[in-house]
């Protein structure tokens, strides 16, 4: 998968930061990291620029994950956007429904740059 931007969806700055580190590790060094604190945050962001790839969080304050991943696929702009999920939740029924969202990938936290690697190497 070519990527030049990522879009960070987490309401954690802690976790934004580990997260584009771990896409530094993986080798994604040359790429453009944006970030948003919630999914209202992002949708607001996506009005005026697209990504090449989103991550975000499920549990965050004003829009959650999944919210924002149904919002994402409404709108002809981004829903062709690929979605990866971070989950620190064990709910399936949560995980099944997304992947009807057509998520990419649904990664259980913590992150690490072996798992980006194992997601975007199959693209």
């Amino acid at each position: 998968m070519q990527l030049k931007s990522i879009l960070i969806v987490d309401d954690s700055a802690t976790s934004r930061m580990i997260t584009k580190r771990c896409f530094m590790m993986a080798g994604f060094q040359d790429i453009i990291f944006h970030e948003a604190e919630d999914g209202l945050n992002a949708m607001t962001f996506l009005n005026d620029r697209l990504v090449d790839l989103i991550v975000t969080d499920l549990r965050m304050p004003k829009m959650d994950g999944k919210t924002f991943v149904r919002k994402l696929n409404m709108r002809e702009r981004t829903a062709s956007i690929p979605v990866i999920v971070l989950s620190s939740m064990g709910n399936e029924q949560m995980e099944k429904e997304l992947g009807e969202d057509q998520v990419l990938a649904i990664i259980r936290k913590p992150l690490s740059p072996a798992k980006i690697a194992e997601v975007l190497e199959g693209e």
